[in-house]
Order: C-alpha cells, then structure tokens, then sequence
C-alpha cells in the first residue's frame, strides 16, 4: 500500500530557518536584514525548482513506463510462435 512521504524532519528544519530568519530580521545592521531578504527568496526560489524537478522527474517516468511497455509488447509479438506451428510432437 501507498504511504505518503514523511515530511516531518523537513517541516522541522523549514520553520527552524524561517524562525532564526525572523529574529535576524531583527537585527539594526542593514546588511543583515538585506541578507535576510535574500535567504528568503532563495528558499523560496529552491521550493519552486524543487517542485518543477519533480514534476519533470514525474513526467520522465511515466513517459519511460510507456515506452518499456511499448517495447514490451513488441517484444512479445515477434516472440510469441505458437508451438504447435513449429511442427514438432511433443509427448
């Protein structure tokens, strides 16, 4: 049967950064708070080229099972004599 990923230990980490992001937010120096903003974005950026791997990765593979299959079947076809073609008795 099918179970969904855990996520949880990812989850943990993804509000551990997104808290110390916040209180570095914080912090009077601008380089910080600017830093900030550029991490964000950056998780942000991962998230979303994570989920367009993913889905091409998803795409791949259902187009290989169809080609595996195609191929599969093919392979069936020209195998597949049937043996009382052969000529031969058996028994």
């Amino acid at each position: 049967m099918f179970k969904p990923d855990d996520t949880t230990y990812n989850d943990i980490r993804e509000r551990s950064l997104l808290q110390w992001l916040s209180e570095m937010e914080q912090y009077n120096d601008v380089a910080v708070r600017g830093g900030v903003k550029l991490a964000r974005e950056y998780v942000e950026f991962l998230k979303q080229e994570n989920k367009r791997l993913q889905d091409e990765n998803a795409l791949k593979n259902e187009y290989l099972k169809k080609v595996k299959l195609k191929s599969m079947e093919s392979e069936k076809i020209q195998r597949e004599p049937d043996i009382a073609d052969c000529g031969c008795i058996y028994g």
